[in-house]
């Protein structure tokens, strides 16, 4: 059972008070013009996103040199979010790594609890947990659901997976990788593992993550072959008269910022 936090709360009544259901089909500067507030894409030097509460407007700020459209929807849900439950604090610029936090894992960034919160209602703004729930359960977990559920509601890879673990509809496991190191980790509940002590450190040898980093994050698989077969022990611990099992792996690499998310999940 899932747990529904302030932010949700608050993504689902401002689309209720908007009279919509989703807001796939809707342009996000046409969508934060209706919320008395102004989106600009601009060159930002060292932040994807940020918000500028002014007297009479605020204006949200874009990176407009983010490569994928998914994603600026989300950097734009994002900062909505600050602008609906965090306005006028004193809030950091948003770089990459605030929109690559979930539950558990805000306490490794400065503000984590309001980046936490900006990254929750901008899931539930772009991936209504109703629309989600309709869409993936019942479906067998696979590179090709997230690539669909991605497609379906305009969001990234990273970002539709991150709901997928959220909303608990298939055991997986989560690894988020930067600049080679392994930077946290987070599990679905009722997946029964124990976790080997790789944060801070190279992911394993024979993991498909460690594949990536020696590929200079460039896509190793096509999309059929992404689900690689991995060992259970490659990233687990066995427990005493454990035995070894099938477990998959699948990464998704970003260049630009040296990072992999990879999920674990068995069938």
């Amino acid at each position: 059972m899932t747990r529904t936090t302030y932010a949700q709360i608050q993504a689902k009544k401002l689309l209720n008070d908007c009279g919509l259901d989703e807001i796939t089909g809707l342009e996000m500067d046409l969508f934060i013009a209706g919320l008395d507030a102004i989106m600009i894409e601009d060159e930002l030097a060292n932040c994807d996103g940020k918000i500028i509460f002014g007297s009479s407007k605020t204006v949200i700020k874009v990176n407009s040199k983010i490569q994928f459209p998914e994603r600026k929807r989300f950097v734009a849900s994002h900062e909505v979010g600050h602008l609906i439950m965090h306005k006028n604090m004193q809030l950091p610029d948003d770089t990459f790594a605030n929109f690559n936090i979930i539950a558990g894992m805000e306490k490794a960034l400065a503000n984590g609890k309001q980046e936490l919160e900006a990254n929750e209602f901008a899931s539930e703004l772009l991936m209504p947990e109703k629309l989600f729930l309709q869409e993936a359960k019942g479906k067998s977990f696979s590179p090709l659901l997230i690539k669909q559920l991605a497609g379906r509601f305009k969001t990234s890879l990273t970002a539709t997976v991150f709901r997928y673990l959220q909303l608990d509809l298939h055991p997986i496991c989560l690894v988020f990788i930067e600049n080679g190191k392994v930077k946290y980790w987070k599990k679905s509940d009722d997946l029964n593992v124990w976790f080997g002590g790789y944060t801070k450190l190279a992911p394993p040898f024979n993991s498909v993550a460690m594949e990536y980093i020696q590929n200079e994050y460039d896509f190793v698989y096509t999309l059929e072959e992404k689900a690689q077969t991995i060992n259970k022990s490659t990233w687990f611990n066995l427990k005493e008269n454990d035995d070894d099992s099938d477990f998959h792996e699948y990464c998704i690499p970003t260049k630009r910022y040296k990072t992999i998310l990879s999920i674990l999940w068995e069938d």
